[in-house]
């Protein structure tokens, strides 16, 4: 792919969970030919947000082993993965009483969870 190019998330798979932060795995799929599994949507202070995939390391720290290199993917997957997870809580008969999005964390490639 050359930079700067736009790619195309053709599946989102919802898998809900009853935890107190925790609230769903996500698995996406890249132009039909690429899954990136384990994304999180998690109950932050103020809000949800995706987490990408991570692995925790010696020291403790998480760190993400895959995740986008641009905000203009980032928003891209975070919004259909809020879209498809909206759709799975009202197919299981759950509303979402407020999907506040908290903003994402900084490009640093690591996660707080």
């Amino acid at each position: 792919m050359k930079r700067g190019t736009t790619v195309k998330i053709t599946e989102v798979k919802i898998f809900p969970v009853n935890e107190e932060r925790l609230k769903a795995y996500v698995t996406i799929t890249i132009e039909g030919s690429f899954v990136v599994r384990d994304l999180k949507v998690i109950q932050g202070p103020q809000g949800l947000f995706i987490a990408m995939p991570s692995k925790k390391r010696k020291d403790g720290q998480f760190r993400d082993i895959a995740h986008p290199l641009n905000q203009e993917t980032r928003q891209m997957i975070e919004d259909m993965v809020f879209e498809a997870y909206e759709k799975e809580l009202k197919s299981m008969g759950e509303t979402l009483v407020n999907l506040k999005r908290q903003k994402a964390p900084a490009m640093s490639g690591s996660d707080d969870y």
